[in-house]
């Protein structure tokens, strides 16, 4: 289990602004300039336990995007992915279809039996993405009435930042592989 990556800052230094802070977005607004301290990409495999293999990519140079959070599993009898940009539906390919039929397939998961959807719109209403932190909160509220441990945890949260430190670890040593403390 481990991790090799790359990390990239673009822009060295941009302007620095006046007063408080305006987001990502903001346009500047002071006249001086200061040092960037964080990266624009990150580029990393993975290799875990399983012996399966991952890719991960995070920009904020990705020309286009709005909102890209794509998650992509592809495995032997079949593929499934999500895009936040496409909040409301999933893309899955069953590879055991025969071939003349076999093919992606979009998913539209706004029916009343699809999880979270049984309290909103009528089925066909897609949901935004403010609802999702309603989501958050319920899945939270209801974890904690019931007595079970919160999803995701605060180990869960662990493990993550685990992996995260093994990426910049990787990145600064540019190495090729750099073990995942358990």
């Amino acid at each position: 289990v481990g991790v090799s990556a790359l990390t990239e800052t673009f822009v060295r230094e941009r302007p620095v602004l006046e007063g408080a802070s305006a987001g990502l977005a903001a346009g500047g607004g002071g006249s001086g300039r200061g040092p960037v301290t964080v990266d624009d990409a990150a580029l990393f495999t993975a290799r875990f336990a399983s012996g399966a293999l991952g890719s991960f990519e995070a920009t904020r140079f990705a020309t286009g995007r709005k909102n890209a959070l794509r998650i992509e599993l592809n495995g032997e009898k079949g593929s499934l992915a999500f895009d936040l940009e496409r909040l409301n539906e999933l893309s899955f390919h069953d590879h055991t279809e025969p071939g003349v039929t076999a093919g992606f397939r979009r998913i539209l998961v706004t029916e009343p039996d699809h999880p979270y959807l049984e309290a909103w719109w009528p089925p066909g209403h897609g949901l935004g993405y403010e609802h999702t932190f309603v989501h958050q909160a319920r899945d939270l509220v209801r974890a904690v009435a019931a007595g079970r441990q919160p999803e995701p945890s605060f180990a869960e949260g662990l493990r993550v930042q685990r992996v995260l430190a093994a990426v910049e670890e990787s990145a600064l040593k540019n190495s090729v592989y750099t073990p995942i403390p358990v």
